[in-house]
């Protein structure tokens, strides 16, 4: 694939010079991206899948929208590599069973505790003991990572949950709506337990890999992958909660 993009003069066109000039961007994305995605996901297809989303941010990019290109290519990037993971079939209905009887129980004790519970809490309310109940945060972890990239709203697909995480809204104009739900997301945030908003922040913030938080927390790679996916399906679960009542109430 490089060597394809390699190959074009300078009087290609200025979407594929900007697409070559950024190349490192793509393999710097994939190799960051290799422990978010099932292992039988190659590096050869997350870099196919790379580049056709590097070609698609270039094509797309606006300078006068006052966004940095990297900034905008690295999403569209991600977001190529996550739809490569679903084309391959990955999502099979037994883990999103799993992940919905997680979100479920979730959202249950939320409304009777009024809070976030803990994960003592949901074990006990999924009727497993709590090394069963942090397997199955495990075996649906990767799950909860791909589902960040779909999308909040069926009737606006340039909204999706990874945007707000990573807080960059692609223009001044369209990003009332944005920082209103960033708004919302950051009320939630707070709502997580410390671990929980630790690793969020650490992860999608300060942009360390699971093993380096691991190391910062002092706590095993798998540990912080459990509490990574435990963080997501409780902000997910708000954040689709709170649409669904804008809906209802416009």
């Amino acid at each position: 694939m490089s060597s394809t993009y390699g190959s074009y003069s300078n009087t290609a066109s200025p979407a594929v010079n900007l697409a070559r000039e950024h190349m490192p961007l793509a393999r710097m994305v994939v190799e960051r991206m290799k422990m978010q995605v099932p292992g039988f996901v190659t590096r050869d297809d997350m870099m196919s899948a790379a580049m056709e989303g590097l070609m698609d941010a270039a094509s797309r990019f606006d300078p006068e929208r006052g966004v940095m290109f990297k900034t905008f290519a690295e999403r569209r990037i991600r977001g190529a590599i996550y739809d490569e993971v679903r084309k391959m079939d990955w999502f099979s209905r037994s883990l999103r069973g799993k992940q919905s009887r997680i979100s479920k129980a979730v959202e249950q004790l939320e409304q009777r505790l009024g809070c976030s519970p803990e994960e003592e809490e949901v074990a006990v309310e999924l009727e497993l003991s709590l090394d069963e109940y942090r397997q199955l945060l495990s075996q649906v972890g990767h799950l909860g990572c791909v589902s960040l990239n779909e999308v909040l709203d069926a009737q606006d697909e340039t909204r999706n949950f990874m945007d707000l995480l990573k807080d960059d809204a692609p223009s001044a104009q369209e990003s009332l709506e944005h920082h209103a739900l960033a708004q919302q997301l950051a009320r939630h945030l707070e709502t997580l337990t410390e671990k929980e908003r630790l690793v969020v922040s650490l992860y999608y913030y300060e942009e360390l890999t699971q093993k380096e938080i691991a190391e910062v927390l002092e706590l095993t790679e798998g540990r912080i992958s459990q509490l990574h996916s435990q963080a997501l399906l409780k902000l997910k679960g708000k954040l689709a909660r709170d649409m669904d009542f804008q809906c209802q109430t416009r």
